[in-house]
């Protein structure tokens, strides 16, 4: 029995808890796999898994034995990609995902400058407002804004976002500038769903939350067209700070109701590979956290 192929196929079926989707992620046959789970259970003399006709659960014995598998496999990888370069000079595709605004305007410009300082890699660039799952989509790194979920990424944090409030100075001056989040119901407002899916938009003060129903006049689902209705003076609209930076730096947006805003967002690079990540990859986090760390449209308190 090939152990290392036998852990390789144990730590498959563990992450797909199916002995059949493990069998096609792996290209093997479903008999094939059954088998070497169970000679590799017979060599430990422990069970692995629990089994059903519905699912299949790691035993306690079996998920102690997946930890300590997954650093195994994770070292001979690292170990055979030391010795054919790959750890020590960046090289191949990069794949990449970031919100649609923060990549078009933040990331881009990283991007170009990685592509030019490293000449044997390729980018693949995904810009979308959701969140994407890394494994399964056959992504590096991903930019994330908000809090993380997925204990099996390796973060490093760039600083944080605000959701607020804004409008044109030229709106206000016609219609006023509300003090209170009630206000808003008098004021023609404009729905960036991707930022603001909900009618119903929450505020924190030093009295807690508050909550406000809005009656939208325009609803976006791209918030650069939010961005623009803004800028022409047709209403208010809440957007995230990086996205409109450059807007309320130089006056074209004025931000409103700051009493009120939720806490920040952190904003983080995650990917999979944790102590030596690829070359490709590592050079891209330490260029992307140096310039992102130095955003000035990115709060780095």
């Amino acid at each position: 029995m090939d152990k290392l192929e036998a852990m390789r196929v144990f730590i498959e079926v563990a992450e797909c808890q199916s002995f059949v989707a493990a069998s096609r992620k792996l290209d093997l046959s479903a008999p094939a796999v059954t088998r070497s789970v169970a000679q590799l259970e017979k060599a430990l003399g422990v069970r692995l898994f629990n089994r059903t006709t519905r699912h299949v659960r790691l035993t306690d014995s079996g998920a102690r034995f997946f930890e300590d598998a997954k650093r195994i496999l994770d070292d001979v990888e690292q170990a055979v990609a030391t010795a054919s370069g790959s750890y020590a000079e960046p090289k191949g595709v990069l794949s990449i995902t970031a919100p649609v605004l923060f990549g078009q305007i933040h990331i881009a410009p990283i991007l170009t400058e990685y592509l030019q300082h490293n000449p044997s890699v390729s980018v693949r660039a995904v810009f979308y407002d959701r969140i994407s799952n890394i494994l399964d989509e056959g992504l590096d790194v991903a930019i994330r804004i908000g809090h993380l979920k997925d204990s099996n990424l390796y973060a490093t944090p760039v600083g944080s976002v605000q959701r607020l409030v804004c409008a044109s100075p030229i709106y206000l001056k016609k219609h006023g500038i509300p003090s209170h989040p009630s206000e808003l119901k008098a004021h023609e407002i404009i729905q960036a769903s991707t930022v603001e899916p909900s009618t119903t938009w929450q505020f924190e003060s030093s009295r807690g939350k508050e909550s406000v129903k809005v009656t939208p006049r325009l609803h976006c689902s791209q918030n650069g067209a939010a961005i623009t209705a803004a800028r022409q003076g047709f209403g208010i609209t809440r957007l995230m700070s990086y996205q409109v930076g450059e807007e309320l730096k130089n006056g074209a947006l004025t931000r409103i109701l700051q009493n009120y805003e939720s806490k920040p967002l952190p904003v983080s690079i995650v990917h999979l590979e944790g102590r030596q990540a690829n070359a490709k990859i590592r050079a891209f986090i330490d260029l992307a956290t140096a310039r992102l760390r130095a955003n000035p449209y990115i709060d780095h308190e």
